[in-house]
């Protein structure tokens, strides 16, 4: 994640020189490089864990569910963030996060969006659902091609859309 890191440290000098007030990073994953980042970064950023926490507890969610790539769900991005704003975090099972990984990524990435990945989604959603979770993370942007309010068995929180919106909120002035 360190060179992961360097490439998003010279994206932000490169920001800062262009008159950037704050920096946002829409990929969940990568996100793991934040640490090597925010020492040296010439200016704040948004985090799409904090966001989602914040979120969260706006609306009155208590334990989420994570969904996204294996390696997302497998790192700290969001148990830290979640943990500090007293909200639990429950993922999906080993063969599940495989099977997530899988759909993401041989098949939501390339535009294929079939009925069976629908399916293991509901699945492993209405499963972390009987568990206790009251909503869940969509952690992976693609997600969203196939997981939504209509069709979840629990509400979803679009990490990538509420980091948007509140990158707007801050830029407005609003902080």
């Amino acid at each position: 994640m360190a060179g992961v890191g360097a490439l998003m440290l010279a994206s932000a000098h490169k920001l800062a020189g262009m008159g950037a007030d704050f920096l946002i990073c829409p990929d969940n994953t990568i996100h793991q490089a934040l640490p090597h980042v925010l020492p040296n970064s010439p200016l704040s950023w948004l985090h799409i864990a904090e966001v989602v926490a914040e979120t969260a507890v706006a609306w009155g969610y208590k334990r989420l569910a994570l969904t996204g790539t294996i390696w997302l769900v497998d790192s700290d991005v969001y148990p830290d963030k979640l943990a500090g704003h007293g909200l639990a975090l429950e993922r999906p099972n080993p063969a599940e996060r495989h099977e997530i990984n899988r759909i993401i990524m041989d098949e939501l990435v390339k535009g294929v969006f079939t009925p069976d990945a629908i399916g293991t989604f509901q699945q492993i959603v209405g499963r972390l659902k009987k568990e206790g979770c009251d909503a869940v993370i969509l952690g992976c942007t693609e997600i969203l091609l196939i997981i939504d309010d209509t069709n979840s068995p629990l509400p979803i929180l679009d990490s990538t859309r509420l980091l948007a919106g509140a990158a707007l909120h801050r830029a407005a002035g609003n902080k």
